[in-house]
Protein backbone atom coordinates (compact mmCIF):
# COMPACT_ATOMS: atom_id res chain seq x y z
CA UNK A 1 0.00 0.00 0.00
CA UNK A 2 1.18 3.34 -1.26
CA UNK A 3 -0.67 6.55 0.74
CA UNK A 4 0.83 10.24 0.92
CA UNK A 5 -0.78 13.36 1.42
CA UNK A 6 -3.08 14.61 -1.38
CA UNK A 7 -4.51 17.92 -0.08
CA UNK A 8 -5.40 20.15 2.69
CA UNK A 9 -8.60 21.37 2.91
CA UNK A 10 -9.38 24.92 4.25
CA UNK A 11 -13.26 25.69 4.83
CA UNK A 12 -15.03 28.72 4.42
CA UNK A 13 -18.11 30.67 4.78
CA UNK A 14 -18.39 31.60 1.41
CA UNK A 15 -15.81 30.92 -1.46
CA UNK A 16 -15.02 34.91 -1.98
CA UNK A 17 -13.72 34.59 1.92
CA UNK A 18 -11.90 31.39 1.22
CA UNK A 19 -10.02 33.31 -1.50
CA UNK A 20 -9.44 36.48 0.16
CA UNK A 21 -8.04 34.90 3.30
CA UNK A 22 -5.78 32.70 0.72
CA UNK A 23 -4.68 36.25 -0.63
CA UNK A 24 -3.89 37.49 2.89
CA UNK A 25 -2.11 34.75 4.51
CA UNK A 26 0.32 33.35 1.68
CA UNK A 27 0.03 36.31 -0.78
CA UNK A 28 -1.29 34.48 -3.66
CA UNK A 29 -4.33 34.01 -5.66
CA UNK A 30 -5.77 30.58 -5.52
CA UNK A 31 -6.69 29.03 -8.86
CA UNK A 32 -9.79 27.48 -10.24
CA UNK A 33 -11.76 24.66 -8.85
CA UNK A 34 -15.34 23.54 -9.32
CA UNK A 35 -18.79 22.48 -7.82
CA UNK A 36 -19.66 18.92 -6.27
CA UNK A 37 -23.03 18.37 -7.04
CA UNK A 38 -23.67 15.61 -4.89
CA UNK A 39 -22.12 17.22 -1.61
CA UNK A 40 -23.33 21.12 -2.78
CA UNK A 41 -19.90 22.44 -2.11
CA UNK A 42 -17.86 24.33 -4.52
CA UNK A 43 -13.67 24.94 -4.21
CA UNK A 44 -10.70 26.89 -5.24
CA UNK A 45 -7.48 25.13 -5.62
CA UNK A 46 -3.85 26.37 -4.78
CA UNK A 47 -0.80 23.68 -5.64
CA UNK A 48 1.47 23.78 -2.33
CA UNK A 49 4.08 20.85 -3.63
CA UNK A 50 7.28 20.30 -2.52
CA UNK A 51 9.88 17.53 -2.52
CA UNK A 52 8.41 15.99 0.75
CA UNK A 53 5.04 16.76 -0.83
CA UNK A 54 5.26 16.52 -4.30
CA UNK A 55 1.68 16.36 -4.60
CA UNK A 56 0.30 18.23 -2.32
CA UNK A 57 -2.33 21.53 -3.22
CA UNK A 58 -4.69 23.25 -1.04
CA UNK A 59 -8.57 23.25 -1.02
CA UNK A 60 -10.79 25.85 -0.24
CA UNK A 61 -14.27 24.67 0.38
CA UNK A 62 -17.24 26.41 1.05
CA UNK A 63 -20.93 25.76 0.65
CA UNK A 64 -22.28 26.37 -2.37
CA UNK A 65 -25.55 28.55 -2.01
CA UNK A 66 -26.71 27.85 -5.51
CA UNK A 67 -26.52 24.32 -5.25
CA UNK A 68 -28.76 21.78 -3.28
CA UNK A 69 -28.01 20.50 -0.18
CA UNK A 70 -27.37 16.55 -0.32
CA UNK A 71 -30.37 14.75 1.00
CA UNK A 72 -28.80 11.18 2.16
CA UNK A 73 -25.83 12.15 3.71
CA UNK A 74 -23.74 15.46 5.13
CA UNK A 75 -21.57 17.29 3.27
CA UNK A 76 -18.30 15.88 3.63
CA UNK A 77 -15.33 17.62 6.14
CA UNK A 78 -18.24 18.19 9.06
CA UNK A 79 -18.96 21.21 6.91
CA UNK A 80 -22.79 20.80 8.60
CA UNK A 81 -21.52 20.05 11.42
CA UNK A 82 -23.23 23.01 13.96
CA UNK A 83 -19.87 23.83 16.16
CA UNK A 84 -17.48 23.72 12.82
CA UNK A 85 -20.12 26.59 10.84
CA UNK A 86 -19.90 28.51 14.38
CA UNK A 87 -16.46 28.69 14.53
CA UNK A 88 -16.10 29.62 10.56
CA UNK A 89 -18.56 32.25 10.87
CA UNK A 90 -16.66 33.65 14.56
CA UNK A 91 -13.40 33.09 13.07
CA UNK A 92 -13.05 33.12 9.24
CA UNK A 93 -11.47 30.60 7.18
CA UNK A 94 -9.68 27.89 8.91
CA UNK A 95 -7.85 24.47 8.78
CA UNK A 96 -10.16 21.93 8.50
CA UNK A 97 -8.95 18.42 7.52
CA UNK A 98 -6.74 16.39 5.41
CA UNK A 99 -6.98 14.03 2.52
CA UNK A 100 -4.83 11.38 1.75
CA UNK A 101 -3.92 9.29 -1.97
CA UNK A 102 -3.58 5.56 -1.86
CA UNK A 103 -2.63 3.49 -4.46
CA UNK A 104 -5.79 0.65 -2.65
CA UNK A 105 -8.29 2.62 -1.23
CA UNK A 106 -10.26 -0.54 -0.31
CA UNK A 107 -7.65 -1.97 1.23
CA UNK A 108 -6.66 1.51 3.47
CA UNK A 109 -10.04 1.24 4.30
CA UNK A 110 -10.12 -2.08 5.72
CA UNK A 111 -6.67 -1.36 7.22
CA UNK A 112 -8.41 1.01 10.01
CA UNK A 113 -11.19 -0.71 10.04
CA UNK A 114 -9.73 -3.47 11.57
CA UNK A 115 -8.58 -1.31 14.59
CA UNK A 116 -11.91 0.18 15.42
CA UNK A 117 -11.72 3.59 12.81
CA UNK A 118 -13.76 4.50 10.07
CA UNK A 119 -12.58 6.23 7.62
CA UNK A 120 -15.87 5.93 5.29
CA UNK A 121 -16.79 3.85 2.68
CA UNK A 122 -15.17 4.49 -0.95
CA UNK A 123 -17.62 5.55 -3.18
CA UNK A 124 -17.13 7.02 -6.78
CA UNK A 125 -17.02 10.88 -6.95
CA UNK A 126 -16.74 13.56 -9.94
CA UNK A 127 -16.59 16.85 -11.28
CA UNK A 128 -16.57 19.00 -14.58
CA UNK A 129 -13.51 20.51 -15.48
CA UNK A 130 -12.05 22.82 -18.24
CA UNK A 131 -10.65 19.93 -19.31
CA UNK A 132 -12.95 17.33 -18.98
CA UNK A 133 -14.73 14.77 -16.30
CA UNK A 134 -12.28 14.60 -13.09
CA UNK A 135 -13.09 11.21 -11.41
CA UNK A 136 -11.92 10.11 -8.42
CA UNK A 137 -12.95 7.04 -5.75
CA UNK A 138 -13.32 8.99 -2.37
CA UNK A 139 -13.76 7.59 1.33
CA UNK A 140 -17.16 9.21 1.95
CA UNK A 141 -17.75 8.49 5.59
CA UNK A 142 -21.65 8.60 6.41
CA UNK A 143 -21.91 10.68 9.16
CA UNK A 144 -19.96 13.46 7.38
CA UNK A 145 -17.33 13.44 10.15
CA UNK A 146 -13.64 13.72 9.86
CA UNK A 147 -11.59 10.49 11.50
CA UNK A 148 -10.37 11.03 14.55
CA UNK A 149 -11.37 14.91 14.41
CA UNK A 150 -9.51 15.42 11.41
CA UNK A 151 -6.52 13.71 12.80
CA UNK A 152 -6.57 10.74 10.38
CA UNK A 153 -7.39 11.81 6.51
CA UNK A 154 -9.71 10.88 4.46
CA UNK A 155 -8.37 8.72 1.45
CA UNK A 156 -8.62 9.58 -2.12
CA UNK A 157 -8.21 7.16 -5.10
CA UNK A 158 -7.50 8.75 -8.29
CA UNK A 159 -9.11 7.00 -11.66
CA UNK A 160 -6.27 9.17 -13.40
CA UNK A 161 -3.86 11.89 -12.77
CA UNK A 162 -4.28 13.90 -9.80
CA UNK A 163 -4.93 17.64 -10.82
CA UNK A 164 -1.97 18.98 -9.66
CA UNK A 165 -0.03 18.08 -12.48
CA UNK A 166 -2.43 20.60 -14.14
CA UNK A 167 -1.99 23.72 -11.69
CA UNK A 168 0.62 25.80 -12.28
CA UNK A 169 3.73 25.44 -9.99
CA UNK A 170 3.64 28.44 -6.88
CA UNK A 171 5.77 30.13 -4.61
CA UNK A 172 4.10 28.08 -1.41
CA UNK A 173 5.13 24.91 -0.53
CA UNK A 174 3.70 22.69 2.30
CA UNK A 175 7.12 22.03 4.92
CA UNK A 176 5.73 19.58 7.55
CA UNK A 177 2.70 17.48 8.59
CA UNK A 178 1.82 16.71 12.12
CA UNK A 179 -1.32 14.86 13.58
CA UNK A 180 -2.51 14.61 17.10
CA UNK A 181 -5.08 12.48 19.38
CA UNK A 182 -5.80 13.17 23.19
CA UNK A 183 -2.93 11.29 25.13
CA UNK A 184 -5.53 7.74 25.62
CA UNK A 185 -5.80 8.11 21.72
CA UNK A 186 -2.00 8.06 20.47
CA UNK A 187 -1.39 4.63 20.81
CA UNK A 188 -4.56 3.84 18.24
CA UNK A 189 -3.64 6.80 16.44
CA UNK A 190 0.40 5.92 15.62
CA UNK A 191 -1.51 1.99 14.69
CA UNK A 192 -3.52 3.62 12.55
CA UNK A 193 -0.37 5.72 10.94
CA UNK A 194 1.47 2.71 10.54
CA UNK A 195 -1.48 0.34 8.95
CA UNK A 196 -2.02 3.31 6.50
CA UNK A 197 1.71 3.11 5.92
CA UNK A 198 1.42 7.32 6.03
CA UNK A 199 4.53 8.83 4.30
CA UNK A 200 6.15 11.98 5.65
CA UNK A 201 3.36 12.47 8.74
CA UNK A 202 4.67 13.50 11.97
CA UNK A 203 2.40 11.82 15.28
CA UNK A 204 2.77 13.91 18.29
CA UNK A 205 0.59 15.26 21.14
CA UNK A 206 -0.48 18.69 20.65
CA UNK A 207 -3.79 20.14 21.00
CA UNK A 208 -4.22 20.57 17.56
CA UNK A 209 -5.58 17.09 15.78
CA UNK A 210 -3.74 18.39 12.44
CA UNK A 211 -1.33 20.86 11.84
CA UNK A 212 0.92 22.17 8.68
CA UNK A 213 3.92 24.60 8.31
CA UNK A 214 3.75 26.17 5.07
CA UNK A 215 6.91 28.13 3.09
CA UNK A 216 5.52 31.21 1.56
CA UNK A 217 6.83 34.82 0.47
CA UNK A 218 6.33 36.04 3.80
CA UNK A 219 7.82 32.69 5.70
CA UNK A 220 6.78 30.26 7.48
CA UNK A 221 2.83 30.13 7.84
CA UNK A 222 1.55 27.38 10.73
CA UNK A 223 -2.18 26.36 10.10
CA UNK A 224 -3.61 23.93 12.68
CA UNK A 225 -7.10 22.66 13.02
CA UNK A 226 -9.71 23.92 16.25
CA UNK A 227 -8.21 23.17 19.50
CA UNK A 228 -11.78 21.65 20.40
CA UNK A 229 -11.54 18.73 18.11
CA UNK A 230 -8.44 17.49 20.25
Amino acid sequence: MHTQLDHIVIGATTLAQGVAWCEATFGVVPGPGGEHLNMGTHNRLLRISSDAFPSAYLEIIAIAPHLAAPTAHPRWFDLDNPAIVTSLNTHGPQLLHWVAQTDDIHAACAATEQLGITLGQPQAVSRMTQRGLLEWTFSINASGERPMHGALPHLIQWADASPVVHMPLGSVGLSSVSISAAPENLPLLRSCAAALALEAVTVEQSPSAFSVQLLTPAGMVTLQTPAQGY
